[in-house]
């Protein structure tokens, strides 16, 4: 018996999230200053809770043992849409006295904070895809049946001969009436 494999989605999709959210801080939050520019402790933060997040991807994957629990993930991914947001209603002072207004980065960290919760969430209710590995010389289908034979076709019902069940314009109703013999196209 082929062997199953399962593969955890909300782990996966908090940590798609996660990465989103460290490119984000590359890019600009505020016009012409990056996320890393724009905070002193808050980049850091966000960095850390991203790298815990893919840390979740990985105990999902089984890589690291005792894999963090789902309730931990969802809270961390609680808390890092509740920074983005914060920073999306009120800016940092120095933003505030330069007067520059938002921009992208700000935008994919609220989406990838939002992809974090996301999978925070999906994590915690245990969805999992599960798939069977195959080798690539294997060319059946996963029900068996080789697909170059056609199925049997039925014998024909007791008492009627065989060639009243190749009629294909006959309607089903119609008893085997009898064949004209000027017919056309049939025996």
């Amino acid at each position: 018996m082929p062997r199953q494999t399962q593969l955890a989605v909300g782990p996966l999709v908090a940590a798609v999230g996660a990465v989103l959210l460290i490119v984000s801080l590359f890019l600009d939050w505020y016009e012409g200053v990056t996320g890393f520019t724009a905070f002193e402790f808050l980049d850091l933060l966000l960095v850390l809770m991203a790298l815990v997040t893919i840390a979740s991807l990985a105990g999902g994957l089984g890589l690291v043992k005792p894999a963090p629990s789902p309730a931990l993930s969802l809270a961390v991914a609680l808390f890092t849409i509740f920074v983005v947001l914060t920073q999306i209603i009120n800016d940092p002072p120095a933003i505030v006295l330069s007067g520059t207004d938002q921009d992208i980065g700000i935008w994919l960290a609220l989406s990838g904070a939002a992809l974090m919760v996301a999978g925070g969430v999906l994590g915690y209710a245990s969805i999992s895809l599960a798939f069977e590995p195959r080798s690539r010389d294997s060319d059946r289908d996963v029900t068996g049946v080789d697909p170059a034979s056609p199925p049997p076709r039925p014998g024909p019902e007791p008492g009627r001969s065989v060639a009243a069940d190749d009629d294909p314009t006959r309607p089903l109703s119609d008893p085997a009436a009898p064949r004209r013999p000027d017919d056309p196209g049939r025996p």
